[in-house]
């Protein structure tokens, strides 16, 4: 298992660990880096659809380690045993977590990701019913908006995160704004 006081140190500055195919820890440091504005986070139609219906009811922190293992389900995936039980380790003291989205009493997707002063480092998502996912994402800028978060750090651009406004900045950029943002007063959790 990673050191929890390792592993938010790497988050203080801007690195994250991965598993490799061959089990092996790695840490990564992209540049550009990805982020997720707060404030310009775009809402999709069919998401707005899903909101007036209420189609999911979304929690905090129900379901952590059901989140990271539906997470690591998949062909290639980067969360073996040891990212699953540092990442446990780090929720039980209070700095990992997972916003869900639940459908009829069921786990229908969610995300999971590490809070560090006014920053959260979005890991890994995933999702059982369309959009639930993209539900989850919603949830969690409402939820950092409302706590005055000002990070919301996504590692790199993808497709699927392109849709929500994620924009890439200079490796130089990213650590200044991230410098500041850790050192914040601000609780994920109350």
């Amino acid at each position: 298992m990673i050191d929890p006081e390792v592993l938010l140190q790497g988050y203080r500055l801007g690195v994250f660990p991965m598993a490799m195919a061959d089990g092996e820890i790695e840490w990564f440091s992209p540049d550009p880096r990805a982020i997720l504005p707060l404030k310009e986070f775009h809402v999709p139609h069919t998401l707005e659809r899903h909101v007036r219906k209420k189609s999911f009811e979304t929690r905090v922190d129900v379901s952590f380690a059901e989140v990271m293992r539906e997470c690591a389900r998949r062909p290639e995936t980067w969360i073996n045993d040891e990212i699953i039980a540092s990442y446990t380790r780090l929720h039980q003291l209070g700095h990992a977590h997972s916003i869900e989205a639940w459908q009829n009493g069921k786990l229908a997707g969610g995300l999971y990701g590490v809070s560090v002063g006014g920053a959260f480092f979005g890991e890994s998502m995933f999702h059982h019913v369309r959009d639930a996912s993209k539900m989850a994402l919603l949830g969690l800028v409402e939820h950092l908006r409302t706590r005055k978060f000002v990070l919301l750090d996504t590692q790199w651009v993808t497709p699927h995160l392109q849709q929500f406004g994620a924009i890439e900045i200079p490796r130089s950029e990213y650590l200044h704004f991230l410098a500041t943002a850790v050192n914040l007063p601000r609780s994920f959790i109350d």
